[in-house]
């Protein structure tokens, strides 16, 4: 077991028990508080963020991997993710270190503890890396059946290729926004029921899509592939992801080369990176893929993670949140090292900071589906909220939470939250 890891490890800083945050986690993020607008990188530990910018300028990582280098006090986490696993792995050590309860050297210095720690709600958010490129997959297989059924017939679910290949296409990384950002409903063609010709319209059938996301750390040169043994060498860490949909849009325009304007007006990103050593301890073995895939793209079947995952939505009449999905991340048919890996296969070269994405994760009933277009069967079995309304898709004012955790002995590794209010469209 990595040492950071251990169930036994506290932290001098009180962390509640169903926290995401606890000193197991240490997740990565970009803020600023009003104190000091300067945006640099912390970590979260309980309900405070450590400005691992401050540690920096204090000289803390002085004989570290990082000794002399500046990485913290950046408006974006690339440069550090460039560095590579031995350098995240000494620093993330360092960290884990410098928290734990019985170090006095950051514990008992309360003059850079009172520099050092900021309380979460004091703090604003910024989107932790300068994404230069995205890419969206479609890897599950319950989530693929589920919309193949709708459109093709239980008989042509699949396409021909889904089970030998990980299905992507390019999204947009320009509008990849942080947490509690407002997503304006799109204008777009859309082709009405028993039409011959499109319309100009706002977008009726706008839907949010339950996704995960992992960032490239190290990337490759033009022409030399990433292996998907070696894929782990080049993934920094993980956030969850709402990849909204329209799918009156969707609809029209998907064929032949799939979605455009449908997604790329909107992805929300959570706040926190989650890195993939501290996810090191919820390995899981993924589903069984058959027919075995190429040799290209064969990995350990323990390539997954047991992350459980769930989705709520607030209407305006509503006091709080109500759960529509609960699903996990191990149900995905193609992992993580796959993913990269196909990716890269035509040496197609991948920077710090590139964004891949999941797809929506759906699970085997329909408690699990990750989408609304699943959830009510294209709009034929509403969700009956509790205030007395009925969705079939997401209506102005409606707020979507996606929340995700893995739960350990005694503690939780979590990534926080998703959030995205639904404004009407702009006229």
């Amino acid at each position: 077991m990595n040492p950071t890891n251990d169930p036994g490890l506290r932290s001098f800083i009180e962390v509640p028990k169903d926290s995401h945050f606890p000193i197991q986690n240490l997740p990565y993020g970009v803020f600023r508080s009003k104190s000091n607008q300067y945006a640099r990188v912390g970590v979260a530990i309980g309900n405070q963020v450590l400005d691992l910018g401050a540690l920096e300028l204090a000289g803390l990582f002085k004989n570290t991997a990082l000794d002399d280098m500046v990485v913290f006090n950046r408006r974006y986490l690339n440069g550090f993710m460039a560095l590579g696993r031995p350098f995240w792995q000494e620093v993330r050590a360092r960290i884990s270190e410098l928290l734990r309860h019985d170090n006095p050297e950051l514990r008992d210095n309360q003059t850079l503890r009172k520099k050092a720690f900021i309380p979460m709600d004091k703090v604003e958010m910024l989107l932790p890396v300068n994404i230069g490129d995205y890419t969206d997959f479609y890897s599950s297989r319950e989530h693929a059946t589920n919309v193949g059924t709708m459109f093709r017939g239980k008989d042509n679910a699949l396409m021909p290729n889904w089970l030998h290949l990980p299905v992507a296409y390019h999204g947009r990384a320009s509008s990849i926004v942080i947490s509690g950002t407002d997503i304006r409903r799109p204008h777009g063609q859309v082709l009405p029921k028993d039409a011959a010709e499109p319309v100009f319209s706002p977008s009726h059938l706008l839907d949010f899509e339950l996704e995960m996301g992992f960032f490239v750390g190290p990337g490759s040169e033009l022409g030399y592939p990433i292996s998907a043994e070696n894929a782990m060498d080049h993934i920094f860490g993980m956030v969850l992801v709402n990849d909204w949909s329209a799918r009156d849009i969707q609809k029209w325009e998907y064929q032949p080369l799939g979605p455009f304007n449908a997604k790329n007006f909107a992805t929300t990103i959570s706040p926190w990176i989650v890195t993939m050593d501290a996810l090191d301890a919820f390995k899981v073995t993924g589903p069984v893929q058959a027919p075995p895939p190429l040799p290209y793209l064969k990995s350990n079947r323990e390539s997954t993670y047991d992350i459980k995952l769930d989705v709520s939505i607030q209407s305006e009449k509503m006091d709080a949140p109500y759960t529509v999905c609960r699903s996990n991340f191990k149900h995905l048919y193609w992992n993580i090292r796959q993913q990269l890996a196909h990716h890269t296969i035509t040496g197609c070269n991948v920077r710090p900071g590139d964004m891949m994405a999941s797809g929506t994760i759906s699970g085997p009933d329909k408690s699990s589906f990750g989408s609304m277009l699943e959830l009510t069967w294209r709009g034929t079995e509403p969700i009956q909220l509790p205030s007395g309304e009925e969705r079939k898709f997401l209506n102005d004012g409606d707020t979507v939470v996606i929340s995700g955790y893995c739960e350990g002995n005694e503690y939780r590794v979590g990534f926080g939250e998703a959030k995205g209010k639904l404004l009407p469209v702009k006229s």
